[in-house]
C-alpha cells in the first residue's frame, strides 16, 4: 500500500468521525431543549415569590429575601380583562405588602405662611428740605440726624441776595399802595397787583406768610431768613454744613415720618401661590419681646430678585408711639386660603371697595381715595376675592400617596370590583398643602388612592413589564 491510498483511508476516516459527531450533537440538543421547554411550562405554571424591594429575586415558594432578608410577596398573574396599566393582587398579596387606600375628597387648602424681613421707611412719608433760591448758608439749627422735628420748627438760616432784593421790593410796593390815596384808582389798582405780586414770590421763594407778613411790616429787609421744616419727622439725612453754598434744589434735609411704617417680608417663588391682596399679617420682632403687631397685605412686587430668588410683600403698619424702627429684622404669619383655582383668596374682602392706586384703602361703600380721589372699585373686579358662586375647596390627595419622577406624578388607585385591581394614573398636582397635594387633573372625588404600599405594586408593575414610575408609557394616563 502506498502513501497516496494511506492518506486517503485517513481522510474518509476522519470524516466519518465529523458526521458522528455532528449527529450526536443535534441529538443531545433536541434533547435540551425539550427539557428546557417542560421547565419552563412547568415553572410558568406555579407560583412566583418576589421581593418587593429586589424585584430580580424570585423563588418557587414563599420565604425571606436573600438580599434584604424581607418577607417575599406573591407574584400574581396577570389575567385576561386586564388594562395595561393594571395589576391584579390576590387578598393574601394585598395583606402581606401592608396596602392601604383612602378616597379622594374635597377639602379646604389653608397653610401657615411664614417669612421673614424688615422694617423700612414709609416711602410716601419721606420729604426733602431744599434751597429754593441761591445763597448760603449761615446757621443749622438740626446740626446731626436722627432729631425729631415737628412741622413749623426751624431749621436753618440762609442768607441770599435774591431774598434780600425780593424783600426790600416788598417793603416798597407797600409803602407805594400806602402813600397813593391821591391818585387815581386805576393806579391804585396797578399797586395793590403789584404787592400781591411781590408776597406771591416771596412764597415761591419758601418763605410762609407768617415771615411775609414781619417782613412786610418792616423798614429794612434781614440779612438771613429762617427756613422752616414742612412736615413732621425724624432727620436722616443732613446733606450740609454751615458755611456751605447752596444752589436752587440743593437738598439740605431728608426727614421721615414714623407715624406709619413699612414691612417688607420676603416671599420665596414657592409661596407666591399663597399669597394676595388684603391678607391679614402678624409679626413680632425680638427688639419688642412680647408683643404682636398686625398689619395687611397690600403690595406684592411684580419683579423677583435675580439675587436672591424671592419677592417683596409690603405691609403697612401703624407706629403711633414710634416703637417699630426702620431696619428691625421681623418674622411674619400669614394665614392663608387657596380657592379652587389653586390661587390665593381673601374672603374677608368680598363686597368690599378698593383703590386701584393705593389698595391699603378700603371701604364698606363706594366712594373716592382718601389719598389720591381715584373712585373705588369692587374687591370682586380686582380679582381680590372671586364672584359668588365660586368654589373655595380644592381636590386633595396624602402626599405620600404619590409617586414623583422628574415632572412626572404617579398614584395607584383600586378599581372598583371585589377583586383587589390597582390602576396607574399620572396625574398634574398642584401645590404641596402640608401632608397633602392639590390634584389638578388625573382624579375625581371618591376615587381610591393607595396611600402605603404603593412602591411594592410599582415593582410589581416593573416586573411585569407593565407601564410604573420608571417606564414611561401612554396607557399610563
Amino acid at each position: 500500500m502506498n502513501l497516496k491510498q494511506i492518506f486517503k483511508d485517513n481522510q474518509l476516516t476522519i470524516g466519518l468521525v465529523l458526521i458522528a459527531f455532528l449527529l450526536g450533537s443535534w441529538f443531545t440538543g433536541g434533547s435540551s431543549t425539550s427539557e428546557s421547554v417542560t421547565h419552563s411550562t412547568h415553572s410558568t405554571s406555579s407560583q412566583v415569590w418576589i421581593c418587593s424591594m429586589h424585584p430580580n429575586v424570585q423563588l418557587p415558594e414563599k420565604g425571606q429575601c436573600p438580599i434584604c432578608f424581607m418577607d417575599l410577596i406573591p407574584l400574581e398573574r396577570t389575567g385576561s380583562g386586564l388594562k395595561p396599566n393594571q395589576l391584579s393582587m390576590s387578598e393574601d398579596a394585598v395583606k402581606l405588602a401592608n396596602i392601604e387606600t383612602v378616597a379622594v375628597l374635597y377639602g379646604k387648602a389653608e397653610m401657615d405662611i411664614q417669612l421673614s424681613g424688615k422694617v423700612v421707611y414709609d416711602e410716601s412719608r419721606i420729604g426733602n428740605i431744599t434751597a429754593w433760591v441761591p445763597g448760603r448758608v449761615e446757621r443749622m439749627f438740626v446740626d446731626y440726624t436722627g432729631i425729631t422735628v415737628n412741622k413749623g420748627d426751624h431749621m436753618i438760616e440762609l442768607y441770599s441776595p435774591d431774598l434780600y432784593a425780593a424783600q426790600e421790593e416788598l417793603i416798597q410796593a407797600r409803602k407805594l399802595v400806602g402813600t397813593g390815596s391821591s391818585q387815581s384808582a386805576s393806579y391804585q389798582k396797578s399797586m395793590e397787583s403789584n404787592l400781591l405780586a411781590v408776597r406771591e414770590k416771596l412764597r415761591l421763594m419758601g418763605l410762609v406768610d407768617e415771615q411775609i407778613k414781619a417782613i412786610e411790616m418792616g423798614e429794612t429787609p434781614s440779612d438771613v431768613v429762617t427756613v422752616y421744616s414742612p412736615m413732621s419727622g425724624v432727620v436722616i439725612q443732613k446733606n450740609s454744613v454751615e458755611g456751605a453754598y447752596v444752589k436752587t434744589g440743593t437738598n439740605i434735609y431728608t426727614i421721615a415720618d414714623l407715624d406709619r411704617v413699612w414691612v417688607i417680608l420676603e416671599a420665596y417663588e414657592t409661596d407666591l401661590p399663597w399669597l394676595a391682596f388684603g391678607q391679614d399679617v402678624s409679626f413680632t420682632t425680638s427688639g419688642i419681646p412680647g408683643k404682636t403687631f398686625m398689619g395687611r397685605v397690600v403690595f406684592i412686587d411684580p419683579i423677583v430678585d435675580e439675587k436672591t430668588r424671592t419677592v417683596k410683600v409690603r405691609i403697612n403698619v401703624a407706629n403711633p408711639d414710634g416703637e417699630l424702627k426702620p431696619g428691625m429684622f421681623v418674622r411674619g404669619s400669614i394665614q392663608a386660603f387657596l380657592g379652587g383655582e389653586g390661587k390665593a383668596i381673601n374672603p374677608e374682602l368680598a363686597n368690599k371697595w378698593v383703590c386701584p392706586m393705593h389698595p391699603e384703602v378700603v371701604q364698606e361703600k363706594s366712594g373716592i381715595c382718601l389719598i389720591c380721589g381715584m373712585n373705588l372699585v369692587k374687591s370682586e373686579s380686582m380679582g381680590i376675592v372671586r364672584k359668588p358662586g365660586y368654589r373655595h375647596e380644592n381636590l386633595l390627595i396624602p402626599a405620600s400617596a404619590v409617586l414623583k419622577t422628574g415632572n412626572r406624578a404617579i398614584v395607584y388607585i383600586k378599581v372598583p370590583g371585589d377583586e383587589p385591581i390597582f390602576e396607574g394614573r399620572e396625574i398634574v398636582l398642584g401645590t404641596r398643602v402640608g401632608k397633602q397635594y392639590v390634584v389638578k387633573s388625573g382624579l375625581s372625588e371618591g376615587d381610591e388612592v393607595v396611600v402605603k404600599g404603593n412602591f411594592k405594586i410599582d415593582s410589581a408593575m416593573q416586573i411585569s413589564a407593565k407601564p410604573s414610575m420608571m417606564n414611561v408609557s401612554p396607557d399610563l394616563d
